[in-house]
């Protein structure tokens, strides 16, 4: 019941706050590594989170872990995604430039901490999953509430990339979606942020 109300009940990344504005936070994360999927929607009828599933079975949440020990894996969040559309910003996220043409999604889980390499985790069986380590990286982040539309999250990264170059932040990449609830998680209720790798 409580996920339904927001309630975080699993693991997710321990981080240093750097500094905390009126408008946004900047964080820095240790290295983790992940499991990821990159995939195009239009091969699962446009369904940008069709990545979720696939990370699912790897991990085991739902049934026998599609990894070759077979090991069960907690579940963390938030979700990642990012995505190669590029989206026009006013001024000069988990989202990877592309050409317009090839609109694909990355989809991330953060494994738990106690896998400190991508060796150490369980080889997925999907060979669409792949494993990667990630070094200590840092953050432009905004948190809100509700559901995370094309739309909302659009303004969102063009408020958060106004606000970053406002205060002399350099921007080294593109934005990433963080998602920490189920779906079912009613929206005033969903925690999500839109993450700006900075130097």
């Amino acid at each position: 019941m409580g996920m339904v109300f927001g309630k975080i009940c699993v693991e997710t990344p321990k981080y240093e706050l750097i500094q905390s504005t009126a408008d946004y936070e900047i964080r820095k994360y240790p290295a983790a590594v992940i499991a990821q999927i990159t995939y195009d929607p239009t091969q699962f009828k446009g369904n940008k989170d069709a990545g979720f599933e696939i990370l699912v079975n790897y991990i085991g949440l739902l049934g026998t872990p599609q990894n070759a020990k077979p090991e069960k894996i907690a579940m963390t969040t938030p979700v990642i995604t990012k995505s190669s559309e590029k989206i026009a910003m006013t001024t000069p996220v988990v989202t990877k430039s592309g050409d317009g043409e090839n609109n694909t999604v990355t989809m991330q889980f953060i494994l738990p901490a106690k896998y400190t390499k991508a060796a150490e985790s369980p080889k997925p069986l999907d060979e669409r999953v792949v494993i990667i380590e990630e070094g200590e990286m840092k953050y432009g982040v905004l948190k809100f509430s509700g559901t995370p539309s094309d739309r909302v999250v659009k303004e969102k990264v063009e408020n958060l990339k106004k606000w970053l170059e406002r205060d002399g932040c350099k921007i080294i990449g593109e934005f990433e979606l963080a998602r920490y609830n189920p779906p079912w998680t009613l929206p005033p209720f969903k925690t999500n942020e839109v993450r700006i790798p900075v130097k």
